[in-house]
């Protein structure tokens, strides 16, 4: 699939949001730890994805029900859903002048059509040195999901099943889909929110 950027200025893909706040002394913090000028730009995106993907637990896999949504919130309680984990991998490359967008599919929730659909949430990165993109998803590996970096070949946590109606978003989105920030907003079970409330669609 040919990914495609939302907005044709890179740096739209730096900005600084509400929910991607790099400049919080949570993830200035952060920042100093992962990353030092010797690094390359594929060094950082992969130590960063790394880091949100394996240190940041998901939280319907350890069942928690706190909800966060700003990076800040996400590292300061080492969790969230896929929606809050790609606002901090966003943060963390954005801080390092690494652009960095919001990509989507429509997946089953479960393992059946009859339960449901949801928007996941994952990341596109620009590779200044590759001059593409790559999409990236950080939401946490589990048995039977196994999400990679790679700058060659897609390695996602989940395969689109067209059969069963899953769709692969190509667009990359400047800001995060409002629909998911509302739903983190608006909710303070977690548990709650993923099984009934997360939204099917972008629009």
């Amino acid at each position: 699939m040919e990914l495609i950027p939302e907005s044709a200025n890179l740096t739209d893909y730096l900005e600084e949001l509400e929910v991607v706040d790099f400049s919080h002394p949570f993830i200035q913090e952060k920042i100093h730890e992962l990353f030092h000028d010797e690094q390359s730009e594929i060094e950082k995106v992969k130590l960063a994805f790394e880091f949100v993907r394996d240190k940041i637990s998901h939280s319907w896999d350890i069942q928690s029900t706190r909800v966060t949504c700003k990076a800040s919130e996400v590292l300061k309680y080492k969790e969230g859903i896929c929606y809050a984990k790609a606002n901090l991998l966003a943060a963390l490359l954005r801080s390092q002048g690494i652009p960095t967008g919001f990509c989507y599919q429509r997946l089953m929730i479960f393992d059946t059509p009859d339960k449901g659909y949801c928007l996941h949430a994952l990341n596109g990165v620009f590779l200044q040195s590759l001059n593409r993109w790559i999409r990236l998803d950080a939401r946490g590996n589990k048995p039977g999901v196994q999400a990679e970096f790679s700058i060659d070949k897609e390695i996602l946590a989940f395969p689109i099943q067209e059969e069963f109606d899953e769709k692969d978003f190509p667009i990359i989105y400047t800001k995060p889909n409002r629909k998911t920030m509302a739903v983190l907003k608006e909710h303070t079970n977690a548990l709650q929110m993923y099984k009934y409330y997360l939204p099917e669609n972008l629009e």
